[in-house]
């Protein structure tokens, strides 16, 4: 695969913290120069008090968008269950006006996924079906998605990269194949290396060649070592995920000591 450069993702949970705090990590993630900062497409905490505070993930993506100026941003991931394929499309067109002020071009990325999370379903009134009828619906969506960018007045400043995350080997990887700018899992080394063959017969039976698509992998509690290994498999976009109350950030510097430091 083609050598890129190392980014840092950060994703900034919308759980346990006022908004205030949240706008303020994102003018700081944006100094201290990391890559993309990320939220995610829920409607309650993952973990912690499961009823604590929580923000919607597209309205705050416009916010991220227009209060910065270079970092990129979006969702890890987006639930394409929870809106019309058209209307995510027309959003995520919006998002990437906003977010190309000054500059013409925006910093958009429309990361999706199949969705998970059964409350989120329960209480917001989706039908949750099964993982199987989920990922199918994303299959439908996503040439929907896309043909809408084509229409849209104005268009899209830009080709929008389309994250999709997962490690399903049979419908996801074929999915990646089919339409993402960025494949995002939370693989080790030994696994990384089997989906990437994997991907690689997706590719070969869709006619893409694999070097299109980012490898975005999830450091966790990883280390520096371990980051090593999947980098020397062609990773080059490590996330790391950060929650309230406080929103550390101490691992981030870290890490972007680490990139910068591979470079």
């Amino acid at each position: 695969m083609t050598s890129r450069p190392i980014r840092i993702g950060v994703q900034l949970q919308p759980q346990h913290a006022p908004y205030e705090l949240i706008r303020d990590r994102v003018a700081e993630l944006e100094e201290l120069g990391a890559d993309i900062v990320f939220n995610w497409d829920h409607f309650f905490p993952l973990y912690g008090e499961p009823d604590g505070l929580h923000f919607e993930s597209w309205t705050m993506l416009a916010a991220i968008a227009e209060q910065s100026s270079r970092i990129e941003l979006g969702a890890l991931v987006n639930c394409n269950s929870y809106r019309n394929p058209n209307l995510q499309a027309d959003m995520a067109r919006t998002i990437d006006h906003i977010s190309a002020k000054g500059t013409g071009t925006g910093r958009f990325i429309f990361g999706t996924g199949s969705g998970w999370f059964e409350r989120d379903y329960a209480e917001y009134g989706y039908e949750f079906g099964t993982v199987g009828s989920r990922l199918n619906d994303l299959a439908r969506d996503l040439p929907i998605i896309r043909d809408r960018w084509s229409t849209l007045n104005p268009a899209p400043t830009r080709d929008i990269p389309i994250l999709i995350g997962g490690g399903g080997e049979k419908k996801t990887l074929r999915l990646v194949a089919e339409h993402a700018s960025i494949w995002h899992s939370f693989s080790d080394a030994p696994t990384l290396e089997r989906k990437l063959g994997i991907l690689a017969e997706h590719c070969a039976a869709v006619d893409r060649d694999p070097a299109q698509i980012e490898i975005s992998v999830e450091l966790g509690k990883k280390s520096t070592a371990a980051a090593d290994e999947l980098r020397a498999l062609g990773a080059s976009l490590f996330t790391i995920g950060v929650s309230g109350p406080d929103y550390d950030l101490s691992a981030v510097h870290d890490w972007l000591a680490w990139r910068d430091d591979s470079r």
